[in-house]
């Protein structure tokens, strides 16, 4: 039994949510956001109390897709009401980053700038040495900031390159002198 299908989602006020032929969709005071389910693994029932959901057969794939299911439409409902936000540090000499229109430019050290597509879905402020990455779809949040995290991840000896801001960097120990 998977232990996130069998809670009760509650639906805050606000928000308006459907689920017909395999699209389920929420809309809320950020915005719509649609996903396609398949509708012959798990069923997905919508009442005042909140949302529930049961795997309509008893095989090992459609138990797993249970839970995921209810995890998308949690995160879909948390996005349309308080969005979702990831912060990125970036720390070395010279490196910094700057929007411009709908590319992130970044210059870490490299020979020439590196240019990263912004979503039309999210926001990005770029400060000095942070980076707020915000949106209502948590995926397309996560995967802009993964990679823009990948240009230059941090290095363990320095500690320079792009971080999240909640990362912990195990810092390794440099040559020693004999």
């Amino acid at each position: 039994m998977s232990r996130i299908g069998k809670q009760n989602l509650n639906i805050p006020s606000g928000t308006t949510v459907s689920f017909e032929k395999g699209v389920f969709s929420v809309k809320g005071p950020k915005g719509e956001l649609k996903k396609d389910f398949k509708e012959d693994l798990v069923k997905i029932n919508i009442s005042e109390e909140g949302i529930t959901s049961e795997p309509l057969r008893n095989d090992k794939f459609s138990k797993s897709l249970w839970g995921t299911y209810m995890s998308h439409i949690e995160n879909m409902i948390k996005g349309v009401n308080e969005g979702f936000e990831k912060k990125l540090i970036i720390d070395g000499v010279g490196f910094k980053w700057e929007v411009k229109g709908d590319k992130l430019q970044l210059n870490i050290g490299y020979s020439h700038p590196i240019f990263v597509d912004i979503p039309k879905t999210i926001s990005v402020v770029a400060e000095k040495a942070n980076l707020t990455v915000s949106g209502i779809n948590l995926e397309d949040v996560s995967l802009f900031a993964m990679q823009v995290r990948k240009v230059k991840p941090v290095e363990p000896y320095n500690g320079k390159g792009i971080k999240y801001a909640d990362e912990v960097v195990i810092r390794k120990q440099g040559k020693k002198a004999a």
